[in-house]
């Protein structure tokens, strides 16, 4: 979703120190469609192998993940299952913009315009099957817990972190503080840089936490007055939401009328959406969204050999480079139990 909620939201700045031995969820595929997004060539084209198969999703779960190990994080990925049917419009409309942004690219790449090559690129990303799957066998390979999600990927990550299994949901998106996750973790990125977007240039940033008691009390709503301002500023169910409601005005809205049933009269719900996109139907998908509680957070051993399969038989990284990462990993002093569960201690 994205959502503009975010904008109201307070965050800490903290230090990959403070996460130390702690479990982050991570949303996988808003980390995957980051890494094809972001790591490109010059000209906006995706990092490919000798046989010219897509390899920027493995570099960016490589690269990121086995940094954040180094520093005694532990990372459980969850996976996105069948998404409710309220979302399909949404999808239909994020394809079609594809589509329109691979014209664009081609008709930069006929002008040989490397800016607007690079600039429309990026809004190109498509992850297929098989970059999931490949994704899902290299966090295996790296002792890290694949889980599959039976609906939305964020709502499955908010439940875990909020029955305590793990500390917080890794994720640039607010999505998971809608779905209840008590805690969000931002901007773990590789470099402690991240592209703006729309901007060619990047900013110095630091990991950010996002406390969802806190600031529900900082703003003076409840959860489910805050679902509400969700709807009301836009949600994969309802992209856009109501027109000319942005996250302040539905903040005072939620505030003067806090019984949801109010507050969607005042906002004129019914004239924007029809009787099928009734706000009722959506507020319960997002308080109540199909979850379960078959998971298990277990760390593994890294499989050393498989990782370098994946990588550099399959897809010709540099063995140097994957061979010094491993050791890395695996000379680590174990500063805790499920360290000592990866490296086999």
């Amino acid at each position: 979703m994205g959502n503009k909620l975010i904008e109201l939201m307070k965050t800490k700045e903290i230090s990959l120190k403070d996460l130390s031995g702690k479990t982050l969820v991570v949303d996988a595929y808003n980390q995957l469609y980051m890494f094809l997004a972001t790591i490109r060539g010059p000209d906006g084209t995706l990092l490919t192998d000798a046989n010219g198969n897509v390899t920027s999703h493995l570099q960016g779960t490589f690269g990121r993940f086995t940094r954040l190990m180094k520093e005694n994080i532990r990372c459980a990925f969850v996976f996105d299952g069948k998404p409710p049917s309220e979302k399909l419009a949404e999808q239909r409309r994020r394809a079609e913009l594809k589509a329109e942004a691979m014209e664009k690219y081609e008709e930069a790449k006929e002008k040989e315009d490397i800016e607007e090559m690079k600039k429309y690129a990026a809004r190109t990303s498509k992850l297929t099957k098989e970059m999931v799957e490949e994704a899902k066998k290299l966090i295996s390979a790296l002792g890290m817990p694949v889980i599959q999600a039976p609906s939305e990927g964020e709502a499955q990550a908010a439940h875990i972190v909020k029955k305590g299994s793990a500390y917080a949901v890794m994720s640039q998106d607010a999505d998971s503080l809608v779905f209840e996750a008590p805690r969000l973790v931002k901007n773990l990125t590789i470099t402690g840089r991240r592209k703006q977007r729309g901007a060619y240039s990047s900013n110095e940033i630091s990991p950010e936490l996002v406390d969802l008691k806190e600031n529900l009390e900082e703003l003076g709503v409840t959860q489910e007055q805050f679902v509400c301002m969700a709807l009301l500023t836009g949600t994969d169910y309802n992209y856009g939401g109501i027109r000319g409601i942005g996250p302040k005005k539905a903040l005072a809205l939620a505030k003067k009328f806090p019984e949801p049933p109010d507050l969607f009269r005042e906002a004129k719900w019914d004239e924007q959406y029809k009787e099928d996109n009734g706000w009722k139907k959506l507020f319960n998908l997002l308080k109540s969204p199909e979850v379960s509680d078959n998971y298990e957070l277990k760390f593994s051993k890294i499989n050393e050999a498989e990782v370098r399969r994946i990588l550099v038989d399959d897809h010709s990284f540099s063995a140097e480079r994957v061979d010094k990462t491993l050791s890395e990993l695996k000379q680590m002093q174990p500063k805790e139990v499920s360290l000592q569960q990866w490296f086999g201690a």
